[in-house]
């Protein structure tokens, strides 16, 4: 599936990560770097670099190429200049499984206006859609309660907790296992 992607909803536009979108992800990441920290690994200096970015860049376009992954830079519609979110689907395990996991970040001066509930509609859809897949997994912190929210509202479930899941920001974390299948409904 290497065919142009995107996802859109009512107010987004996502657009497929391709290596000129570097210095819009490297952006993103330096406007948001304090609001992700607590939620996100360890970052090293050289991650907030244009190269670095660029090189995940061409890593997201081979996984999605090869089937691994599909994520999804989003953008207000109408301005194509400013990143304000990010989601994907990773790790697709095909066969019997026929699942992914889900990950997504907003910028922290766009929190709390429905953008992400939005995006996650949609690339449920993509998911159950397009790649048909069976099952979408979602993993949150308890403390991160807007993104348990927003998982609860697109018709993910909880099926318990993982303890010490994520190493987060250097400190192994407890993650809320939440899930969503194809025939769940919203």
């Amino acid at each position: 599936m290497t065919e142009e992607l995107y996802l859109e909803t009512e107010r987004l536009v996502g657009r497929a990560p391709e290596e000129s979108m570097a210095a819009l992800v490297l952006d993103f990441y330096t406007r948001n770097r304090d609001f992700l920290e607590p939620y996100e690994p360890e970052r090293a200096p050289e991650f907030y670099t244009l190269e670095e970015q660029s090189r995940l860049l061409r890593q997201a376009r081979i996984d999605r190429e090869e089937g691994r992954g599909y994520s999804f830079w989003l953008f207000r519609k109408g301005e194509p200049e400013r990143a304000i979110g990010y989601i994907a689907l990773n790790n697709i395990v095909r066969g019997a499984f026929q699942s992914c996991f889900l990950g997504c970040k907003m910028d922290g001066s766009e929190i709390n206006k429905g953008y992400m509930t939005e995006a996650v509609k949609a690339c449920a859809a993509f998911a159950f859609g397009t790649l048909g897949l069976h099952r979408i997994e979602g993993n949150i912190m308890p403390r991160n309660r807007r993104s348990l929210r927003v998982a609860e509202k697109c018709g993910f479930r909880e099926e318990g907790l993982a303890r010490a899941y994520l190493r987060i920001h250097g400190v192994w974390e407890d993650h809320i296992h939440m899930v969503r299948l194809a025939d769940d409904p919203v």
